[in-house]
């Protein structure tokens, strides 16, 4: 193989270009069908989420219906009266009892109505009972209503003469609407087929369900095969809770997993709790797999007949040239080729008769360049040990100085040394904030001994920022501004001040000084200068140093036209010079 691919240009672009292209297709294949996979999840959690939805404004509107008609039936006065009354009346008991069945006509959910007096009044329901297995929650909890208006039962059995079905109750405690006593007790009892019904009907899915359960997670309706009243941690054990009102959890692992969505409902605390296996989600997704991998065999044959056309096109005349090439001696002159095409092949076989008649021509040219190249490196190794001699002089002149007891000429050598050593600094361009007001501090401290208490200086700038990166050289110049043009020029002592802010825009910079300030026309003319569009030239103030216009244009030229400087004065009271820089935390950003 290492063989076959060395012998030709041909082999080696054919199988670089095959594989450049079938790898990037291979990824957008494998991209495409999780995208899709995941795509395909999401859908169906989204569109089981509706479906509980669905399934929650039909069970709350049932529910809401249910706890308004017991606070009816709590109020009505054929109930008051009855339940009052020391004995039972035949006339109001049939009078209730047609009450009860005009108000669950039409109403396929309720299973019966029982109104329960506290005495030995036998209790009254539209519906006559045979049997029951109803246990009240005061049994368990006698002060319950004491606390709770109502209590929603799990599912139990009910015999009557329809027969056996059964039932979830809504039982609520009946007190006197005078004196606020307890004079008896209601049941409505919902018939669990017809909200199991619901329930079987919302489908998830092709194999998913939908599960209703109560506040402590037992099941009151689900698919035939799933009992009630069990808890759902039977049959899925160990399963996570339900954080939140909605949401979804998985479970379980491989081909078990499964995904189940749960929804709160705000009346009766009851839960809806949808489960999709995921073999679902596995058998849309080998759809997808399967279509991706024919698109990409498509594509990969494509693309491979392409390959191979474009690359005989593009060899075929190369071949010839290398085969005109091999035939003759590297001794004799190189011989002119004919041109038969004007495409870059051509224009190379252009290129190379050329070439012939220059060899001599440049070989003295390289000759002549290693000799200027040399004598370059020679005058570059001379210009790097000349920083070298005057960091040494400077120490020299440093340590004579301590040797003297000559604290300000050493603090004068120490600052002056350091002042240049940055400066110099291997031609680099950026530095630490820090790093950066250290030089400040060195210009600063050469001048206050040149000027002694003619200036005070102070630096705000939050150690949290001092770590960021910036550019090398832009606030000494700002500060030797405002000290030659504002600051010395005044009476008496002034005050310069660097301030240093970061947000999301970036690092806020802010060099203030009380000095003469500006004229208003010289402050126009200045303005006009800095927004001007930025140069190379090496503009220069009159004692040397950097220019507004240098720092400006170094400012735009590397961190955009936002970065300019800006320039604020007022004549007599001072200049404030801003300019802001991105956030880097390393020079390499």
């Amino acid at each position: 193989m290492k063989r076959w691919l060395g012998k030709s240009l041909k082999h080696k672009l054919s199988i670089l270009i095959i594989v450049a292209t079938l790898v990037p297709l291979l990824f957008l294949g494998l991209f495409s069908y999780n995208i899709a996979a995941g795509l395909t999840e999401e859908k169906a959690k989204i569109s089981g989420m509706n479906t509980l939805r669905q399934l929650e404004a039909y069970l709350a509107t049932m529910v809401k219906d249910v706890e308004n008609m017991s606070l009816f039936l709590i109020g009505h006065n054929g109930v008051q009266n009855y339940l009052k009354s020391p004995e039972g009346d035949f006339v109001q008991q049939t009078s209730i009892i047609n009450f009860l069945t005009n108000l669950a006509f039409s109403k396929d959910y309720i299973a019966n109505i029982i109104i329960e007096p506290l005495g030995a009044k036998p209790p009254i329901s539209h519906k006559s009972i045979t049997g029951s297995d109803f246990t009240d929650i005061t049994e368990a909890y006698p002060n319950y209503y004491d606390e709770q208006p109502k209590w929603w039962s799990g599912v139990h059995q009910q015999w009557s003469f329809d027969g056996a079905r059964k039932v979830i109750t809504l039982a609520r405690p009946i007190r006197s609407t005078d004196k606020y006593k307890l004079i008896g007790k209601e049941q409505i009892n919902l018939d669990q087929a017809v909200i199991a019904e619901q329930i079987r009907q919302a489908v998830l899915e092709k194999s998913g369900f939908v599960l209703l359960l109560d506040e402590q997670n037992r099941i009151l309706a689900g698919p035939p095969e799933w009992e009630t009243n069990l808890l759902l941690s039977d049959y899925y054990p160990n399963i996570g809770p339900f954080d939140g009102v909605s949401g979804f959890i998985d479970y379980g692992e491989g081909a078990e997993k499964k995904t189940i969505l749960y929804k709160t409902m705000s009346s009766g605390n009851w839960k809806l709790v949808g489960i999709i296996p995921s073999e679902e989600y596995r058998s849309q997704n080998r759809y997808f797999l399967t279509l991706t991998a024919v698109a990409v065999s498509v594509a990969i044959l494509f693309v491979i007949i392409l390959v191979v056309f474009l690359i005989q096109k593009i060899t075929n005349p190369l071949s010839q040239l290398t085969n005109f090439l091999k035939h003759n001696s590297p001794e004799e002159p190189m011989p002119a080729i004919p041109v038969k095409s004007i495409d870059e092949v051509g224009q190379l076989i252009v290129s190379y008769n050329k070439l012939s008649s220059r060899i001599v021509k440049l070989t003295d040219e390289v000759k002549w360049n290693e000799s200027l190249k040399k004598e370059a490196d020679m005058h570059a190794l001379q210009i790097q040990m000349n920083p070298h001699f005057l960091y040494n002089t400077l120490s020299s002149i440093h340590w004579l100085a301590l040797m003297n007891h000559d604290a300000k000429i050493a603090e004068m050598v120490g600052s002056l040394s350091d002042f240049l050593r940055f400066s110099l600094n291997n031609g680099q361009e950026y530095c630490s904030i820090e790093q950066e007001i250290i030089h400040v501090k060195n210009y600063v401290s050469i001048q206050s001994i040149r000027y002694p208490d003619k200036f005070a200086f102070q630096v705000n700038v939050d150690t949290a920022i001092q770590e960021q990166f910036t550019l090398k050289l832009l606030l000494q110049p700002l500060v030797e501004n405002a000290m030659l043009h504002g600051i010395l020029k005044r009476e008496g002592q002034g005050c310069i001040t660097i301030s240093a802010e970061c947000d999301g825009q970036g690092i806020h910079f802010t060099v203030l000084d009380d000095g003469i300030g500006i004229a208003p026309e010289r402050l126009k003319w200045l303005r006009a200068q800095l927004s001007g569009h930025p140069d190379h030239k090496k503009e220069q103030s009159a004692n040397g140093g950097y220019g507004l216009r240098n720092v400006h244009n170094r400012l735009v030229l590397h961190y955009g036209k936002e970065a300019g400087l800006r320039v604020d004065s007022t004549e007599g009271e001072g200049t404030r010079v801003m300019f802001t820089i991105p956030c880097m935390e390393s020079a390499s950003n």
